[in-house]
């Protein structure tokens, strides 16, 4: 079977592109996979990126570029008939770095259109993605509403606080994911398992030394302009010691930051060479673009996109600074893929290394409220 896949808030195509490599052909012949239907988002730059290299066509009309507020998600010609949806409702307001307005935020009643869309065209399976600081935005109500929001909308849900770089991420990103499967289909038997990691144990972690080295970037790889720093910028790397930031005691205290105030510790970060890297982000100015270990100097764009697990010859469109966010917002085309591939064994009947559900929800870190309610809902 092949799921005919809708995407909101579709970034540059991370879970596309996960969605697009996640195939196989089971026992009996039959192939399983995922094919596009739809996607939309708001970003022009970020439009034709997603055009360019998940449907390898600039002129495609099935990706649209709106703001989903104006949206006519009721369009049933045009939208109807899906299998999937997978959206990454935007974090902003979640987000644990910021004002963490949570659902009184701009952004953060957005997850609603993607309950819309399931209500409306209740396809087979959802995928939905946000932050870690979603459980605690509003004191735990947003992620109990949110929640209910998908049961609601007709769906089991499984949501899961994963961490990616137990999923072959050269990345420390943690991020809730919730699998829906509609109702009638998991009172037929389809029931999602979160997926095992494969790489569980530290020493076994992909390292930012060995995706931003092996192999070499090639010279002439897309988005890999190197930024140019001013001479102190420059002289204050020297004496940044690797997996330093810029507030290591070694640096001079001439060439030490000017700031009052809390002091973020990803500021002038180095990279650690072997282990993963930080959160690669798309938000802030200098001082955030993420920092080589050893060269004095910001990683390029190609070098964040390798920790995003994006191939050399997935091309961003658009200036520096819009290629940077673009990456830094999309989703791990390799953690999402285990996911994504779940989702079609679960489907297939095919059983897959999967985690408990004691070892599978960590309250002290997936919820921050308590109670039965929260029981109840991931009983499941």
């Amino acid at each position: 079977m092949i799921f005919r896949t809708a995407e909101l808030f579709s970034g540059p195509g991370g879970g596309a592109y996960a969605a697009k490599t996640s195939h196989f052909v089971d026992d009996k012949g039959e192939e399983w996979g995922f094919s596009h239907a739809w996607a939309n988002e708001y970003d022009p730059d970020t439009v034709e990126t997603y055009k360019l290299n998940i449907l390898n066509n600039p002129d495609a009309k099935t990706v649209y570029c709106e703001d989903v507020r104006k949206f006519n998600l009721d369009d049933d010609e045009k939208l109807g008939n899906i299998d999937a949806l997978i959206f990454g409702f935007p974090c902003n307001d979640y987000s644990v770095v910021g004002k963490h307005k949570g659902l009184e935020g701009t952004y953060g009643p957005l997850y609603t259109y993607g309950v819309h869309v399931l209500k409306r065209y209740q396809p087979k399976v959802f995928v939905a993605e946000n932050v870690g600081g979603l459980t605690s935005a509003n004191q735990g109500e947003a992620f109990i509403k949110i929640l209910k929001a998908f049961q609601d909308a007709g769906y089991t849900i499984t949501p899961n606080f994963y961490k990616f770089e137990q999923y072959g991420v050269p990345q420390m990103r943690h991020r809730i994911i919730i699998v829906g499967i509609r109702n009638d289909l998991a009172e037929q038997g389809i029931k999602f398992h979160v997926p095992a990691p494969t790489t569980p144990n530290p020493e076994d972690y992909k390292t930012a030394g060995e995706a931003l080295t092996v192999p070499p970037i090639p010279a002439d790889a897309p988005n890999n302009e190197v930024t140019r720093h001013n001479k102190k910028t420059i002289e204050m790397l020297k004496y940044i010691p690797e997996g330093g930031n810029a507030w290591s005691l070694s640096i001079p205290e001439e060439l030490r930051l000017n700031v009052k105030g809390a002091k973020l510790s990803n500021i002038y970060k180095r990279l650690t060479f072997n282990k993963p890297s930080y959160t690669v982000t798309g938000s802030g100015g200098g001082g955030t673009h993420m920092y080589h270990w050893k060269e004095n100097r910001a990683l390029t764009n190609r070098e964040r996109a390798r920790l995003q697990t994006f191939p050399d010859d997935f091309v961003f469109v658009g200036g520096k600074e819009s290629v940077r966010k673009q990456i830094g917002m999309a989703i791990p085309p390799e953690g999402m893929r285990h996911i994504l591939m779940a989702v079609l064994k679960t489907f297939a009947g095919i059983e897959y290394d999967s985690v408990t559900p004691t070892e599978r929800l960590q309250p002290e870190v997936l919820f921050k409220v308590s109670g039965s309610e929260v029981a109840n809902l991931v009983k499941h």
